[in-house]
């Protein structure tokens, strides 16, 4: 037996454990998931930039394919094709905000992976964690294809593909496929696929839950197979033109890039593409034909073909934008899938907020106005009656409101202003204000970053396993 098929065994037993009350067992959903000699194939790869602290440590661990930034550390764990973005990781002397109490920071924050096993999943933001500021810890954990963990510490937990914490600590809990969660702190919970939760301690909660002959067309995942469904042959079928890529590490030949913006060796860009100033692609992202306007920004595992951003958009981590046109400001959640096509085409008015993980997948011409909150699944315009509300109409909400399969409680006020606080925060983040001199973030940081290759053994026991690694300045 290869020594990582032992890790692999061990991590279950790990996770199991922790999922003993939910009774779930997370074997079947690992093993033989990803071919063995894949593990040995790829290299990993970490970035150097003099904007974040310094430190790497992996030891008894497989990390093929997989991008490194800032301060990480992974023990006994293996991650494939995965992203640990610690970009925006907390740093020594920071003060981190818990419910009007201020904890000064001892130390650099980390990003800490321990017995888990993530399969192209994202990692970015900083802990929200007040009991553990300088640890952004993942341990006994497993998270499969496109699952997103942001600023969220995760331990014995399952996710599903294409689930989303954000925000969130959670402790042995299974988040269904294609579930977003964000209630601050989760523990021995089953969220069932397809759930979007946000809740605000007594201030508001938005609840949605896809109907499950929708969402099975779109994802579904059967224990002892691959995830499958229409989210997954749109970025498997685009799998060959990241290989290339990955490569070669030359990046979008014949497309000018302004000063300012950033566009990742790791992206694939092609076509009429055309990059305004302060832009910020990452690693993963993937543009065809796009247009991306000042400020706007394509994160990790987002897709952006035959559509215009008009200027300050934000698509997160995972969002899918095709066929559309998309006005200044507007705002596409994680794992979101937005598909219009030539005939029938899709325009988002200025100032929207397309929620995470809405499907908006069409059959004819939908035009959504301005200052709008969508969510759900939306194939015809008549759809926007049951999955969406004007701001000002939400803003008016005190108590409940229901609208289609969507249930809201509280103050519609405070979780308009919520997003909007969100959303400023990342464009300033990502540098989309810089003006030659001030409010420099990612997409300006992001030029000085150089990568380093390491690779994992070859042969024997050991294949597909990397050595001890401690990469200090």
């Amino acid at each position: 037996m290869y020594r990582i098929e032992k890790l692999i065994d061990r991590i279950i037993d790990r996770v199991n454990i922790n999922l003993r009350e939910p009774a779930f067992d997370v074997g079947p959903y690992v093993r033989h998931l990803v071919p063995l000699d894949k593990f040995g194939k790829f290299y990993a790869f970490y970035g150097l930039a003099p904007h974040y602290p310094l430190h790497f440590f992996f030891t008894h661990s497989s990390l093929a394919g997989s991008y490194f930034l800032g301060r990480c550390t992974v023990d006994h764990s293996v991650l494939y094709k995965s992203d640990l973005r610690g970009d925006e990781l907390k740093r020594k002397g920071d003060s981190f905000h818990y419910r009007g109490i201020q904890i000064p920071l001892h130390d650099d924050e980390s990003i800490v992976v321990k017995d888990s096993f993530l399969v192209k999943t994202l990692v970015h933001n900083n802990s929200h964690d007040p009991e553990n500021p300088e640890e952004f810890r993942i341990q006994n954990t497993v998270a499969l294809h496109y699952a997103n963990i942001h600023g969220a510490p995760v331990e014995g937990c399952f996710l599903g593909p294409f689930a989303t914490v954000d925000l969130t600590t959670v402790h042995d809990c299974v988040i269904g496929a294609f579930a977003y969660v964000q209630v601050g702190e989760l523990s021995h919970e089953q969220v069932p696929p397809g759930t979007v939760w946000i809740r605000s301690h007594d201030d508001f909660e938005f609840l949605y839950r896809f109907p499950e002959d929708v969402l099975g067309r779109y994802i579904a995942l059967r224990p002892g197979a691959a995830p499958t469904g229409e989210l997954m042959d749109f970025v498997e079928s685009r799998k060959g033109e990241f290989q290339a890529v990955f490569d070669s590490v030359a990046c979008c030949p014949g497309i000018s890039i302004p000063e300012g913006a950033s566009v990742s060796p790791y992206a694939v860009v092609k076509g009429a593409t055309t990059i305004e100033g302060n832009v910020l692609v990452a690693q993963r992202a993937y543009l065809s034909d796009a247009w991306m306007g000042s400020g706007s920004n394509a994160q990790e595992n987002c897709y952006i073909v035959d559509a215009q951003l008009q200027g300050y958009n934000v698509t997160a981590h995972g969002g899918k934008i095709v066929g559309a046109t998309l006005g200044p400001k507007v705002f596409v959640g994680f794992n979101a899938f937005v598909r219009g096509s030539a005939d029938a085409p899709l325009v988002i008015g200025e100032a929207s907020i397309v929620m995470p993980h809405t499907i908006i997948d069409l059959e004819e011409a939908v035009a959504i106005p301005p200052r709008h909150v969508v969510w759900g699944h939306i194939r015809r315009a008549r759809d926007l009656e049951d999955n969406s509300v004007a701001m000002d109409e939400l803003v008016a909400c005190q108590g409940e409101f229901r609208r289609g399969l969507m249930r809201f409680r509280g103050s519609g006020s405070a979780f308009v202003r919520g997003f909007q606080h969100r959303i400023e925060h990342i464009l300033e983040e990502n540098g989309a204000y810089y003006d030659g001199r001030h409010h420099m973030g990612h997409a300006q940081k992001g030029q000085n970053i150089i990568f380093n290759l390491i690779q994992p053994y070859p042969q024997g026991d050991m294949k597909g396993m990397y050595p001890t690694i401690d990469i200090r300045p």
